[in-house]
């Protein structure tokens, strides 16, 4: 049974970082610009936000749950200011060299943005508690159970993360300056424009409009 549960974690994992949206976007463009250990550094913190919700929706902390989505503007409108933020810096960058950290950031940097980015979409846990429900889970489930269903969420979504940034890694060996500079550009919109859409259901939602 638990070999099962490892399983639907794996499942669940994969299809919950499968959308590449904001974070997907940043782990490309780190892979990319920054080398395939910040691409992988920034999937990990996203995988470890993955667990974290998995543990939420997994063992029924309402509370926990309903103090995150009580904040669920707030950390809204943090998420969509840094994406603003990286993707004002990318579009601003006129040169492509060879990967370095961007502006002199380090691996742990790269963990901890991805990882508050996602956990800042606290809507995530509603999904998480949505394929719960299609997959299986039992609500009664054992301790260990709900651990290894956890565990295998963390490796399915790191699996996934690993895939991305090593496909990704071989564009930047056989594409020109000219190409990436273009996608440099290209990604930095589309982060920026994420970021003031994420922003602005945030303020709307602050003023108590729901969209």
């Amino acid at each position: 049974m638990l070999i099962i549960a490892f399983a639907k974690g794996i499942i669940i994992g994969i299809v919950i970082a499968l959308p590449v949206g904001p974070v997907g976007m940043l782990c490309v463009r780190r892979t990319l610009f920054e080398g395939v250990s910040y691409g992988l550094a920034s999937g990990v913190g996203a995988a470890c936000a993955d667990a974290i919700f998995g543990i939420v929706a997994g063992f029924g902390f309402s509370v926990l749950r309903d103090w995150i989505m009580s904040w669920e503007d707030w950390l809204g409108a943090a998420g969509g200011l840094y994406l603003i933020f990286a993707g004002v810096r990318a579009i601003a960058a006129r040169a492509v060299a060879d990967p370095e950290p961007l502006a002199g950031e380090r691996l742990f940097g790269a963990f901890a943005s991805a990882f508050l980015l996602t956990i800042t979409n606290p809507v995530t846990v509603l999904s998480f508690a949505a394929i719960f429900a299609k997959v299986g889970i039992d609500p009664a489930a054992s301790f260990s159970g709900i651990a290894v269903l956890v565990a295998g969420i963390f490796t399915g979504s790191a699996l996934w993360w690993l895939g991305l940034s090593l496909g990704i890694a071989p564009v930047r060996r056989h594409a020109g300056r000219t190409v990436l500079r273009w996608v440099n550009r290209v990604s930095g919109a589309i982060l920026l424009v994420s970021g003031l859409a994420l922003l602005a259901a945030a303020g709307l939602g602050l003023a108590g409009v729901r969209v």
